[in-house]
C-alpha cells in the first residue's frame, strides 16, 4: 500500500485511519459549500456521524437551536473576518469544548472548515500538576 505523501512527513492509510479511530477528539470537516466531506467515525463521539451524512449540508447534520450560530460562523469564516471559534457547551452533564478552524489552501483561498469536539471534564479537575504526575506513573 501507497503511503500519503503530507507536510511532514507521510503515512499510510492504516495508520492515517488508526489515528482517527483513536484519539478521543471527534472531527467533521466541511468543504467550500459547508457539505459536510469527511467525519472522525471512533467511538468516542458525542454526536454521531454515519456515511450517510457525508455529502450533507452542516446544517442538515446540527440540531436546530444551534444553526443560527453555526451559519453566522460560517460566513465569518468564508469572509475572512474569522479564522477560528471555541466554544463551551454542556452535553450529558459534562463540559465539552467545539472548536471551529477555517482552512485555507496555500495561495489563501477559504476550503472549508475543520470542526473539533471533545468532552473536557477530565481537563478541569484541580490539582492539575499532582494529576499530570499520577497519569504519567499510571499504567494503562
Amino acid at each position: 500500500m501507497k503511503d500519503i505523501k503530507l507536510q511532514g512527513g507521510h503515512l499510510s492509510l492504516d495508520q492515517l485511519n488508526a489515528i482517527f479511530r483513536t484519539i478521543p477528539q471527534e472531527m467533521d470537516v466541511l468543504d467550500e459549500n459547508d457539505r459536510v466531506v469527511w467525519s472522525s467515525m471512533n467511538k468516542h463521539r458525542l454526536f454521531k456521524r454515519t456515511e450517510k451524512d457525508i455529502g450533507k449540508t452542516v446544517f442538515e447534520v446540527h440540531p436546530g437551536h444551534s444553526q443560527k450560530h453555526v451559519k453566522e460562523v460560517l460566513n465569518q469564516m468564508h469572509t475572512g473576518s474569522r479564522s477560528t471559534i471555541s466554544i463551551m457547551i454542556t452535553k450529558d452533564n459534562q463540559p465539552v469544548n467545539i472548536s471551529f478552524y477555517s482552512l485555507h489552501n496555500e495561495a489563501g483561498k477559504y476550503i472549508g472548515c475543520i470542526e473539533v469536539t471533545q468532552p473536557v471534564s477530565n481537563l478541569q479537575i484541580r490539582g492539575s500538576k499532582l494529576r499530570n504526575i499520577l497519569n504519567v506513573l499510571k499504567k494503562h
